[in-house]
């Protein structure tokens, strides 16, 4: 925990030039969102940013967020760049997903986006049911083991898949979330990019461990791993300045069950 929390106050700075930010999540969020007037939401794990700026852009003035995270130099970056965009419709909450410093029922929606296996769930998942409002939105936007194997670096980086443990399965998520009083699947929906880099581009991001999972090959292991990704790129694909391939996600849709006067009911054995 302490090496991958100094993993991200070393990446801070850069952070947002080394990863990949998909619209056609924000997209499919800002629809599920169309009817409400105004949205008091929080974004927990929100890092340095990369999808505040895109709600704001696309929620607009009806958005009002609280910036959660843990880590002071990520938050330190978000602040700059909302501040570069005149966005003032935020705070910033230096604090763990598993205690979040809200109000009982006062949220409309909660998103995640790719931390959720940084995270003690089942405690962030009470806690979001403690403060959504009944018929609350909570979006939770990852990677699956599954698909973590089969990405670039799953496919062509030695020990990736192997040592990046912390991701979920569906099955599992699924599970989770249905154990939580109040909560409720509403959609679960598959992402699927195909994405286009360069080698020299790819070599960047590893090195400047744009994932998280690089810290925990140790030094040696990481160079050795880093030579063979590009000796295996190399034998695959003819054009190193185009090298292709598809990136999944997926996004889970939950909803805070709404009291119904009939709940009141469903244990009550009338003689």
């Amino acid at each position: 925990m302490v090496r991958v929390h100094r993993h991200f106050s070393e990446v801070a700075q850069q952070y947002k030039k080394l990863r990949t930010t998909d619209l056609e999540l924000i997209f499919y969020i800002q629809e599920q969102l169309q009817d409400l007037q105004r949205i008091y939401a929080a974004d927990v794990g929100c890092g340095c940013g990369r999808y505040v700026t895109r709600l704001f852009q696309y929620l607009g003035d009806k958005l009002y967020l609280d910036c959660i995270d843990a880590n002071k130099e990520m938050l330190g970056q978000l602040q700059k760049s909302l501040q570069k965009y005149k966005i003032d419709n935020f705070r910033i909450r230096q604090t763990f997903a598993k205690n979040l410093p809200i109000q009982d029922e006062s949220l409309d929606c909660i998103f995640t986006f790719n931390a959720i296996h940084h995270f003690s769930i089942f405690e962030f998942s009470n806690e979001v049911s403690r403060v959504l409002k009944d018929g609350g939105y909570f979006f939770i936007y990852t990677r699956l083991r599954s698909q973590n194997r089969t990405n670039i670096w799953g496919q062509y980086f030695p020990l990736f898949h192997q040592k990046e443990t912390r991701l979920y399965e569906l099955d599992e998520l699924k599970n989770i979330v249905e154990q939580i009083p109040k909560l409720e699947i509403q959609d679960i929906k598959l992402f699927n990019y195909e994405r286009v880099s360069s080698l020299d581009r790819l070599v960047e991001q590893a090195r400047n461990h744009h994932y998280s999972t690089f810290y925990l090959y140790s030094d040696d292991e990481f160079e050795e791993s880093l030579n063979k990704f590009q000796q295996n790129l190399k034998r695959h694909f003819k054009d190193l300045d185009a090298i292709s391939w598809f990136d999944e996600n997926v996004l889970f849709v939950v909803r805070k069950r709404t009291f119904e006067i009939t709940d009141i009911f469903k244990n009550v054995s009338f003689n």
